[in-house]
């Protein structure tokens, strides 16, 4: 406990245990070793008898005052460090020097710790002692560890792998959370306020202004995101940027040549919407990747992997195509569009980038805007012309049906090209914001096959059955739950656990609309095996109890919640060949 001592000169436990030893006059001894190592105050030794009288113990003085002096030394530090001195590192690197012997001792430990915290440069022996030491290392400052951690990366991250882990785990609980919702799904959090987040926080921290260990983390979200193809990962990437960004760390954001890219992208996120103008701005960061500097490519395509980047960049394509639709416009027309189209495939393509080393941006399939586009407006043509023949007269109408069939160029894109397919995705769930059963129950089957099954992907996944509450009332009829279950949902439920597991979770939201015969089918259907994970037999064994709820209590009948849907429609001309419902 008092280790360190003697190396300062001063006498500890052993020195008074030897001296009474040897000794003849132990009471003398003790008088004579107070003296000695007591406070070299004259005027106090005739005034302790006092305190003796108030029957105070010397040890509760004596601690009091060194409990005051410790607190003013600790305050002292802290009034260097933060001065002007030229000097003052020299002061407190002598004063870190005479301290550190004692840095075992737990009521001088604090001083020492707040000396190394302060000193910008802590010697390296002293560095290496702390990090050999687990107790030493476990109570030292944030700042101090940055100083370990800069030179042993291997530390770093095996500090970093719990955070990034639990950020993923806390990613993938949201994208599975049990309440389903169009208004409060994944994408609702603003950029602000997904920054707050523990992980985020802790990272920012750990950081500090250390460019070495910022490149560290990104070369380690890097890796990760190679070996694992997640791209929640990119979206950290991007919440590290800017959450230094919040706290005006220019020594980071200064050399970081995807800042300013990525503010102007994180307001558009905000947004969820990009307008001409930053379109603009983000266009001329693209344009502007010099000849050498290509490398940077592969961290602006990290940036705009992230879900949130290109959540906003379908979005926005949607509302283009909407207003291309009022202008009688072609998609090849608009560069806004082109723009967008771009990025998305730069995002796309971030993997492949990262992974190959070969930083080009990839070639935008033409096909994708003259023809892919084009077949996805026809299917909107389509479900325009049965709507406006439905409100004809009786005498007018025609005996046309809905049409099931889709056009080639269209089922051939999503499942050949990436940005057709995020397109195609996008537009379901357009439609199903629309609550347009006859399209849905086209365009669902057509989803079996999709590049790279995207469409079995948790995030779409995620976001079509929120978007599926708002048709409840249509899973009462077997045509409808054959386009859903049937036709889409149970074709991968066997081989893709997560499909069965959002299978099950639109169950528990949906069951009581569900006919009951359909009901016991897709409860046999869906019995997990035993292999299967835990979550999916807790979901079936809520699913399982609600259902004998529900037949001892019918349910009253529920009011539909008022939607603000985000996207507005746009008025078209009406002419024979654009529609005039909104995309």
């Amino acid at each position: 406990m008092f280790a360190g001592l003697p190396e300062l000169g001063i006498s500890n436990g052993e020195d008074l245990k030897e001296t009474l030893t040897n000794c003849t006059e132990p009471l003398k001894a003790i008088d004579q070793f107070q003296t000695e190592n007591g406070i070299l105050l004259p005027t106090l030794q005739s005034a302790l008898p006092f305190l003796d009288l108030h029957g105070t113990p010397r040890l509760e003085f004596h601690q009091s005052v060194f409990d005051e002096l410790r607190d003013k030394l600790m305050e002292r530090v802290a009034v260097i460090a933060e001065g002007k001195d030229e000097d003052r590192y020299t002061k407190l690197e002598e004063l870190l020097e005479k301290s550190f012997p004692l840095v075992k001792m737990p009521s001088i430990q604090p001083v020492v710790m707040q000396v190394m915290k302060h000193l910008p440069k802590v010697p390296e022996k002293k560095l290496k002692q702390v990090m050999a030491d687990k107790e030493l290392y476990k109570v030292c400052a944030v700042e101090v560890k940055r100083q370990i951690w800069q030179d042993n990366q291997a530390l770093f991250g095996d500090e970093v792998s719990p955070l990034l882990k639990q950020y993923i785990v806390e990613k993938e609980a949201a994208l599975f959370s049990s309440d389903l919702s169009i208004l409060h799904n994944f994408f609702s959090p603003s950029p602000k306020t997904r920054r707050q987040g523990e992980v985020v926080q802790k990272l920012t921290q750990m950081i500090g202004k250390n460019v070495k260990l910022y490149d560290m983390v990104l070369q380690f979200l890097r890796t990760l995101f190679l070996r694992t193809r997640n791209v929640h990962y990119c979206t950290l990437r991007a919440e590290l940027l800017m959450s230094l960004h919040d706290l005006d760390i220019s020594e980071i954001c200064s050399v970081d040549p995807c800042h300013k890219f990525t503010w102007c992208l994180d307001a558009c996120i905000r947004e969820k919407f990009v307008d001409a103008k930053r379109a603009r701005e983000l266009q001329g960061f693209l344009d502007g990747v010099k000849k050498g500097q290509e490398q940077v490519l592969g961290d602006l395509s990290m940036i705009l992997c992230d879900p949130f980047a290109s959540n906003t960049l379908v979005l926005s394509t949607v509302r283009n195509l909407q207003e291309l639709l009022s202008q009688d416009a072609l998609p090849r027309d608009s560069p806004d569009l082109l723009l967008l189209l771009r990025m998305l495939s730069l995002g796309q393509g971030a993997w492949d980038m990262i992974d190959s080393q070969v930083f080009k941006e990839p070639r935008l399939e033409l096909e994708v805007v003259t023809r892919f586009l084009p077949a996805m407006m026809s299917i909107v043509v389509d479900d325009y012309t049965f709507t406006v023949e439905q409100k004809l007269p009786s005498e007018e109408k025609s005996s046309l049906t809905y049409p099931t069939a889709l056009p080639e160029t269209f089922t051939r894109y999503l499942q050949d090209n990436r940005v057709a397919c995020e397109m195609g995705l996008y537009y379901v769930l357009h439609i199903a914001k629309q609550r347009n059963k006859n399209a849905l129950q086209r365009l669902l089957p057509a989803l079996v096959e999709t590049y790279n099954d995207m469409a079995f992907g948790d995030i779409f996944l995620h976001l079509l059955m929120g978007h599926l509450t708002l048709l409840s009332d249509e899973f009462g009829t077997e045509e409808f739950c054959t386009a859903v279950f049937d036709k889409f949902l149970l074709t991968s439920y066997s081989s893709k656990e997560n499909v069965h597991r959002h299978t099950l979770r639109l169950l528990n939201h949906l069951h009581q609309k569900v006919h009951q015969s359909t009901m016991e089918t897709l409860m046999k259907t869906l019995e997990p095996p035993k292999q299967s994970s835990e979550q999916v037999k807790e979901l079936y064994t809520q699913l399982t109890e609600k259902l004998e709820a529900s037949k001892r209590s019918p349910p009253e009948p529920e009011e539909a919640p008022g939607l603000d849907l985000g996207l507005h429609p746009v008025t078209v001309p009406t002419t024979a060949s654009t529609p005039t419902t909104p995309l």
